[in-house]
């Protein structure tokens, strides 16, 4: 009964705010010209589309203000007026009363406001779908003064969040078992990954924990800056980090007269993402410009700031590896490769001629070679991908939906930066350099260094497990001459081990020579 009724709310907020209308309006047909003006007949629709838009997202909650965040950073696929107006979405969702954030923030620290901070600004300065943000101070155990952003939890998501899903949940179960595509799509699959990030989120200390993970990540990139955790101050309800100073990213004429080089900004933000995915397999998955900013300050000037950590994704070194190979082997315009993969991968059937899925991807990507953003038409690319997709029987993978979420919002925000930019030969190096670290001697050495201990407690065993396991087999007396030689390989093994161990300067000098015929080779 309460997704029945959640339904009918959906449809009455649709048909209040006439998205009906908008939907009709787009679609040139004289029939439907026609329909258009007998449903909107008596409705009062002189608000602009953008507008309308907005305020039936914000009305229907926070799974749907989520879709029009991505739909903001799309301006190649929404109108400019629609994404102008959506945009507001990403940190200008209308605030709920500071009392109940105060009350919140007391509750969850059992103390009056002023025994926590010595100051509170009970203006929020921005405000999302999940909870909203206001600026205070702290004094730490030495005395000094912090300035930090408060993040309190909106209050009652999680039931809002509940209905939604559960809606989700039995429309996935309809599509699944009506749809011929319900097998390839997943959508039980997609419906459940969606489900846990978006409780995830409801927990500021996971959140916290998050951005602390990412920090330690990007230590050394000297790329990004992640603010630092007030582990003292973070509930449940509630986190304090540092507060970061910056301009937001979707202020491009102001950061290009503040002196920063939009261009480098864009190919930075690439890094960033690749880096992220590849190399740490931890990545920030809601990168809409509501949640990032540019330092300004002198010591990192030029530098991206990150914030919202509520949902983040991970890749496991099968993903990574199966993934950059597919990148890279796409960089290079090599679609055998990228079809042989998919088939090695169990992503198409096992039946699948490589030939032909070659010629499909060929035909789908190799248009869009050595050409900037700005002339990459995105909508069709994925209308052909789709084709694709369902012609080879390509299976959704849902433990990659947040990562191709993520792909969007990179994209389109560097469309915003530089639509001048070359996707391919900024990404090409990176993967490139990944890809020799994961394969070469360098990698080989840091698994036998961090496999070391393990190897030098179990080797010295074989010979006596395997002495236990023939004496039960009544083959000892069979077998001398094996355990002769085993006991002989033993004394071999503890050698080569301490060699190891010790860092051999035979083995580490072999190594040497490998890499640098490696090098040359590539």
């Amino acid at each position: 009964m309460s997704r029945f009724l959640r339904g009918w709310a959906i449809l009455w907020v649709v048909f209040r705010y006439g998205l009906d209308e908008l939907v009709l309006s787009g679609i040139p047909h004289p029939r439907l010209r026609s329909l258009r003006s007998v449903l909107t007949f008596g409705r009062k629709l002189d608000k602009p589309r953008g507008v309308r838009l907005r305020e039936a997202l914000e009305e229907l909650g926070p799974i749907f203000v989520k879709f029009g965040q991505v739909l903001s950073t799309r301006s190649d696929l929404m109108p400019p007026d629609v994404a102008e107006e959506l945009a507001k979405l990403q940190d200008r969702v209308p605030p709920f009363d500071s009392q109940i954030a105060v009350d919140t923030i007391e509750r969850s620290f059992r103390k009056p406001l002023e025994q926590i901070f010595t100051s509170f600004e009970r203006q929020p300065v921005a405000s999302a779908s999940i909870a909203q943000v206001h600026f205070a101070t702290v004094r730490d155990k030495a005395g000094i003064e912090h300035e930090v952003a408060v993040k309190v939890l909106r209050p009652g998501m999680k039931s809002v969040i509940d209905k939604d899903l559960a809606l989700m949940h039995m429309m996935a179960s309809w599509l699944e078992k009506l749809s011929s595509d319900g097998k390839r799509l997943k959508p039980k699959e997609v419906v459940a990954e969606f489900d846990n990030y978006l409780h995830d989120e409801l927990d500021l200390i996971r959140e916290a924990s998050n951005a602390a993970q990412l920090r330690r990540n990007m230590e050394g990139l000297d790329l990004v800056l992640v603010p630092e955790i007030f582990w003292d101050y973070c509930h449940t309800d509630v986190m304090v980090m540092e507060r970061m100073k910056g301009i937001p990213i979707s202020q491009v004429e102001r950061l290009r007269e503040a002196g920063v080089d939009i261009p480098k900004l864009a190919r930075d933000g690439v890094t960033i993402f690749f880096t992220q995915v590849f190399r740490d397999g931890f990545f920030h998955a809601d990168m809409h410009p509501g949640n990032i900013m540019v330092s300004l300050e002198p010591d990192t000037f030029g530098r991206y700031i990150s914030l919202d950590f509520g949902i983040v994704g991970t890749l496991t070194e099968f993903d990574k590896e199966y993934l950059a190979q597919n990148f890279l082997a796409f960089f290079r315009r090599d679609y055998k490769r990228v079809a042989a993969l998919h088939v090695e991968s169990g992503w198409v059937p096992a039946t699948t001629r490589v030939e032909e899925l070659e010629a499909a991807i060929r035909a789908v990507c190799e248009p869009y070679f050595d050409r900037p953003l700005a002339e990459i038409s995105l909508g069709m690319v994925l209308m052909r991908l789709f084709q694709t997709s369902r012609r080879f029987q390509v299976e959704i993978q849902p433990q990659l939906v947040l990562l191709q979420k993520t792909l969007l919002n990179i994209e389109g925000l560097g469309r915003q930066l530089d639509p001048n930019l070359d996707l391919w030969s900024t990404a090409k190096p990176f993967l490139e350099k990944w890809m020799l670290e994961q394969m070469g001697p360098q990698r080989l050495l840091q698994e036998l260094q961090a496999q070391a201990p393990r190897y030098a407690k179990i080797l010295p065993d074989i010979p006596r497990v395997l002495h236990q396991y023939l004496s039960k087999q009544g083959a000892v007396g069979d077998n001398e001459a094996l355990l002769k030689e085993l006991l002989q390989q033993q004394k071999t093994t503890n050698r080569l081990l301490q060699a190891i161990l010790c860092g051999g300067i035979g083995f580490v000098i072999g190594l040497v020579v490998l890499q640098i015929l490696l090098r040359i080779r590539f």
